[in-house]
């Protein structure tokens, strides 16, 4: 049997739109055919250019202003694609917040902040994406976490507690939404140069990570959106409940630099 790959359907919901993982992955999925609805927080010139990008893939582009963490955000974007296009087909919770802090110098605010944004936002995306995509039995729905859960980085607490949730969060919605015909991933990128990581990535830090991950470079953000398209496509379509680790090999090396055995 020959396999057609396309996207599970033509509209998108893409938070954290502005720049990042979240525009890289905007657009290349309007290039495979998707119409986007984008949403982003503060960063108006990014969104803008996000807008940009998508409608020079031929497809629509709706950018919407508003804060994950808003249990109202969801609903409006899934009532928006509706209205617009009669579907939503492909739901990826993105947009995320880094803070790297002690846990022990974690304060209330910061813990509740962060959590806000990297996990609560995801549950009430990936609770309307549901609803929606239940109703019209079919949907993909990607989380995208960090492989940070995988290998733990210090300082790091609040922000890979959240990343531990979504993905308890994607397995048990994986096995809900099955009968619908829907799927719900989780994709976790390793080290990749993002807005987000640009001011923990020192040249030291970048040094470690060309000398760790077997590929030899950190990942770009079109590495991670290529993933990103195919768990939202077709050929995706027997997967779900899983965690797709885009790392270049760097949570499973191992190398220590062992002697060689003597011939």
């Amino acid at each position: 049997m020959t396999t057609t790959v396309e996207l599970v359907g033509p509209n998108a919901v893409v938070t954290g739109v502005s720049k990042g993982i979240g525009r890289a992955a905007a657009v290349a999925l309007a290039r495979a055919g998707a119409n986007v609805i984008g949403v982003y927080r503060s960063d108006h010139d990014g969104a803008e250019m996000a807008r940009s990008q998508i409608e020079a893939e031929g497809r629509e582009a709706v950018i919407i202003q508003g804060d994950t963490g808003d249990p109202q955000l969801a609903p409006t974007l899934a009532a928006e694609a509706l209205e617009r296009w009669g579907s939503v087909d492909i739901w990826v919770n993105n947009a995320a917040q880094l803070m790297v802090k002690p846990l022990i110098e974690t304060t209330n605010e910061d813990w509740h902040g962060l959590l806000a944004a990297n996990l609560h936002g995801f549950f009430y995306g990936s609770r309307e994406a549901a609803r929606v995509m239940y109703a019209q039995g079919r949907g993909s729905i990607i989380n995208v976490t960090s492989a940070a859960d995988i290998l733990v980085v210090a300082n790091l607490g609040a922000y890979i507690a959240a990343k531990g949730g979504i993905l308890g969060l994607t397995r048990t919605l994986a096995i809900e939404a099955a009968e619908h015909n829907v799927t719900v991933n989780a994709l976790s990128p390793g080290a990749t140069d993002t807005p987000l990581n640009r001011k923990a990535y020192t040249p030291a830090v970048r040094a470690t990570y060309e000398d760790r991950i077997p590929l030899g470079r950190i990942g770009t953000e079109e590495e991670v959106a290529d993933a990103l398209v195919f768990l939202a496509s077709t050929a995706s379509r027997y997967i779900t409940g899983q965690e797709i680790v885009v790392d270049g090999g760097l949570v499973i090396n191992g190398t220590v630099g062992h002697a060689l055995d003597d011939d």
